[in-house]
Formats: C-alpha cells, sequence, structure tokens
C-alpha cells in the first residue's frame, strides 16, 4: 500500500471517505447548506508549477536535501482549511525552496548553522497536520531562501525508564509508532489528538497539543519530563526531574513555541499504564445548557472521568448520532489498576441529578467518535464544492459560559450570513472540561461564492474570533497559535511578556531564521 502523505489533504494517497461517508456527507451539503453535489479531481504534481529553488545546498550536507516536486509539495501547507482551498487551487507560490529530511541531531545542528550563515529561513515540519497555518512557509522577502526541516528519520522511542515511568523518544515519531513501540514495555503515553495518527511527538510538544480524554491528563505539557532543542545558538536540554521549584521551567518555554524558538529533537515522556478496566455511557438532554450544568457537576466532583464530553443537537446531527432532537453527553472512565464501578456509579448519579436520560442506543458514542476521526477527510469533497468550513476552541469560566455561548454563537451565525448571504450551521461540543470551566469547540458550515471563499472564511473567522475575546475566552485552547491566530494571539498577550518572548528569540535565534512570523515578535 501507498504510504506517501498527499499533499493537499488528510491521510495517505489513495485514502479517504469510504463510501458510506461520501453519500452521508453529500447529502448533508446538499439538505443543509442548499449546495449541488458532485465529485472533483484533486490536484495532481503535473498540474502545478513551482518556482525553481532559489538556494543550493551546500555541499558538506548536501545529502539532506531534497528539491523533487512532491517534497516541495508536501511541506508547502498544513491542513487549515484556507491551506486546502489554496491547494486545490493549485497555488504552491510559497513553497519551499529544500525540504532537509535529518536523520541525527547533528545534521539538524548543520541545517540550521548553515541557515544562519546563508541568510535562509528554516521552518521545522513534523507530519503537516497543522490546522492554523503552522507549517506554510511563507516569510516575506528578507531571506534568501526558505527550507522546511522535516524530522521524520528521527522517529525511534531510545530508552524506557519502566522504574520511573518514563521513555526518551526522538520528535519526529508517529502516534502509532510511540503506541506500537511502548506496547511490549505496557506502557502509553495516552495522549490522542484527534490528528494521532498522522503527527508527531514534536508536533504535539512544540503546537501544546490537547489529547482526547476531557479531564486531569490530556495536554502535552501534563507529559513532558524534559526536553532536548537544537536551537542556532547551541543545544538547549532541561533535566529529568519528577517537578522542580527552581525558577522558570525551560520546558514551558519550548512547550507551545511551534519552531519559533529551535527544534526539537527529543523528550523524555511521562508514561501511563495501559487500561484493564473501563466503562462507558452515553446520556441524553434536550439542549447544552441543560448538559453543561451535568458537566459542571461531575467536573466539580473529583472523579476525574477520562472522557465527559458534550455534542450539542446541531453536531449530533451532523454526525448521524441522532435527528438533531437532543444533545449527547458521553461519560468514560479507564484505569490500569482498579475496576471503575464507583466512580461510574457517582458520575451516572450526579447526570441524572440533572435530568440526563439513559442513551438507549449502547453504539451513539462510538459513532459519534468514527465519525470525529473520520472528519479531517471531508474537505477534500467539500472545499471543491464552495463549502467554507471552520472550527475554532477556546475555553471559559463556568460563571461566563451560557452568556458566553450565546454571544459567540449569534456573532458566528450573523457571520456565516453577512458573509456569504446563506445561512448555514454552527454547532458546539465540549473537547476538555476543568472545575473552574468548559472548553467549547466550534464548526460552522455554509454555501460559499467560488472566487471568495478564503474572504469570506476571514469574515467570520474575524468575527467569531473578536467575539471570543470580547465576552472572556481565549482564542486557542489545543490549536496552537500559528498565522491565523496570530493578531488575537498578539492582542490578549501581556505586552511585557511579548518583549521577553523577542529577547529570548534574539538569544536563542538571533539570525531569526527559525520558523519566522509565527509566535514571535
Amino acid at each position: 500500500m501507498n504510504s506517501r502523505l498527499k499533499f493537499y489533504g488528510w491521510g495517505i494517497e489513495g485514502t479517504g471517505l469510504d463510501e458510506a461517508e461520501r453519500t452521508r456527507m453529500l447529502r448533508f451539503v446538499a439538505d443543509r447548506l442548499g449546495v449541488e453535489p458532485h465529485l472533483a479531481t484533486p490536484p495532481q504534481i503535473a498540474d502545478i508549477q513551482l518556482r525553481s529553488p532559489r538556494i543550493k545546498a551546500p555541499g558538506a550536507i548536501a545529502h539532506v536535501f531534497r528539491d523533487d516536486p512532491y517534497e516541495r509539495l508536501l511541506h508547502t501547507y498544513g491542513k487549515s482549511y484556507p491551506e486546502t482551498v489554496r491547494a486545490f487551487e493549485r497555488d504552491f507560490a510559497n513553497a519551499p525552496d529544500l525540504v532537509a529530511i535529518p536523520s541525527s541531531e547533528a545534521e539538524v545542528s548543520a541545517v540550521l548553522d548553515w541557515a544562519s550563515s546563508a541568510n535562509v529561513a528554516v521552518v521545522p515540519f513534523g507530519c503537516g497536520s497543522s490546522v492554523v497555518g503552522g507549517v506554510e512557509p511563507a516569510v516575506g522577502d528578507r531571506y534568501a531562501g526558505v527550507v522546511s526541516l522535516d524530522l521524520r528519520q528521527l522517529d525511534r522511542v531510545l530508552e524506557v525508564d519502566e522504574t520511573s515511568r518514563a521513555a526518551r523518544i526522538q520528535a519526529g515519531i508517529r502516534g502509532p509508532a510511540i503506541e506500537a513501540a511502548l506496547k511490549p514495555h505496557g506502557f502509553a503515553i495516552r495522549h490522542y489528538p484527534q490528528s494521532f495518527e498522522f503527527s508527531t511527538l514534536g508536533g504535539w510538544i512544540a503546537t501544546r497539543s490537547g489529547g482526547h480524554f476531557a479531564t486531569l491528563y490530556t495536554h502535552i505539557d501534563d507529559f513532558v519530563e524534559s526536553i532536548r532543542t537544537v536551537t542556532p545558538a547551541g543545544v538547549m536540554e532541561s533535566r529529568r526531574l519528577p517537578g522542580s521549584g527552581a525558577g522558570p521551567s525551560p520546558d514551558r518555554m519550548i512547550i507551545g513555541s511551534e519552531g519559533a524558538l529551535g527544534v526539537i529533537t527529543e523528550a523524555w515522556m511521562r508514561l501511563q499504564g495501559r487500561p484493564r478496566f473501563r466503562g462507558g455511557a452515553a446520556f441524553g438532554f434536550p439542549d447544552l445548557f441543560a448538559a453543561a450544568k451535568a458537566v459542571r457537576a461531575v467536573g466539580q466532583a473529583g472523579l476525574y472521568p477520562s472522557n465527559l464530553r458534550v455534542i450539542d443537537n446541531e453536531e449530533a446531527g451532523i454526525y448521524g448520532v441522532n435527528d438533531y432532537g437532543e444533545s449527547l453527553l458521553i461519560l468514560g472512565f479507564e484505569s490500569a489498576d482498579h475496576p471503575v464501578e464507583p466512580w461510574m456509579a457517582r458520575a451516572i448519579e450526579l447526570i441524572q441529578d440533572h435530568r440526563g436520560r439513559r442513551h438507549p442506543d449502547e453504539n451513539a458514542a462510538l459513532r459519534w467518535r468514527t465519525a470525529f476521526i473520520r472528519m479531517p477527510y471531508a474537505r477534500e469533497l467539500t472545499v471543491p464544492l464552495g463549502v467554507i468550513n471552520g472550527t475554532f476552541e477556546t475555553a471559559v469560566t463556568w460563571d461566563r459560559f451560557e452568556g458566553f455561548h450565546t454571544l459567540v454563537r449569534t456573532a458566528t451565525v450573523e457571520a456565516l450570513k453577512e458573509a456569504t448571504g446563506h445561512s448555514g450551521t454552527v454547532s458546539t461540543r465540549f473537547t476538555h472540561v476543568y472545575p473552574d470551566g468548559p472548553a467549547p469547540y466550534y464548526t460552522f458550515n455554509v454555501r460559499g461564492t467560488p472566487g471568495q471563499l478564503l474572504d469570506q472564511w476571514r469574515h467570520i473567522k474575524t468575527r467569531a474570533s473578536d467575539a471570543l475575546l470580547a465576552a472572556g475566552g481565549t482564542i486557542t485552547h489545543h490549536h496552537a497559535v500559528g498565522r491565523d491566530h496570530m493578531p488575537w494571539y498578539r492582542e490578549q498577550r501581556p505586552a511585557l511578556f511579548a518583549k521577553a518572548l523577542e529577547a529570548a528569540k534574539g538569544v536563542l535565534d538571533p539570525a531569526r531564521i527559525l520558523n519566522p512570523g509565527v509566535l514571535v515578535p
């Protein structure tokens, strides 16, 4: 089977939605968005004219670099909506001049040394699943050229400390390979972002990834024990410790830095035992606010379920869980050590105290999860149809939630109409839950105007993002900042922090070659 990643969409070449999934998706765009369905041919390498590379690989490390069309196309875009639109328009104007694929940390250092001396920008690349414009090599005119630095060959679990339950893992390894390597030891990281199959450890750390678990240990921050980072100024490695109060954490500076401060080459990661005990249930509620009250009760009870997720009426219908009739609350517990029935029983009691109806269909949660994981493939169908699709995720305290949700949803609904002249869909789910607030995730779909899709998408995102901040939420919860969120991120971070971050950039990357435009200045 072909193992090459698509350069224009999600996953491996030759894969995508199956016939039943395509039928359901095309029925949705026809019935709910008024779009006439048809299938379009995706871009082919022969369709695209790339500019000639502006730079040449240095002789001493020329074997590290590639300039063939496939590699340059693959490293042009991530998987955001604007990038997919431009890919289907065959617009790859910002393709990197070269792609570096080092096989060792020494070769990473050599690439950075050469780039610093040659005024070449470098954009680190894991597996290209960024949905916020984090990997596109758009660096402006001040550089002689740009290199995409792909870590795919740094792909091993190097060491497992079974006593401390930690492993030293190279940054370019993908999620499934980590799982396979740790399984014989009885461990896993238990970090499962939606992009798990097509994302890397270094990408999780660099983008401050959020995993699938709804409470407790879910952010990549929780699993990092130490990080080794190659910068143009040298190698920076933090100490392996279970915790330390010795000043600001060096790991915290690298987690979420998106390749702007250095290239993560490996990390010691805390491990979890593989679960032996599980329990789960699903409940129906008339609307999102009713379900949210039950979620808050469970979230504040100290039970820490692995899954405590709400899918509102609209999203439940779109994903085929029900007929838009009620919101779905999905509850789950797991443990490697002990049965989970007492925790399940108390959580169910709290949910039923808030009038949650035990869902009669035991497969409802599985249907939603399957549709959720498969959803990224849909853009290859919907973008050529002129459908505008987007997501944004946030977090807000419980005391603000109902007013926050009303304002954000209203602003987004209005923005769909303003931008396109059409009504669309806006759906919501909770991805993570904290004792002090939820992390709502919004998805919008609307019929757009061919030739104007990007302007219309930007209008919708701008209105929604402005509403998020005005209502007291964060601009992003677990999708990193990238270029798409940068204007709002700059507004919400303290001015002195921005100066401190820029100073750190100046020390670690004096020539400012690393991922220019992301995170700093």
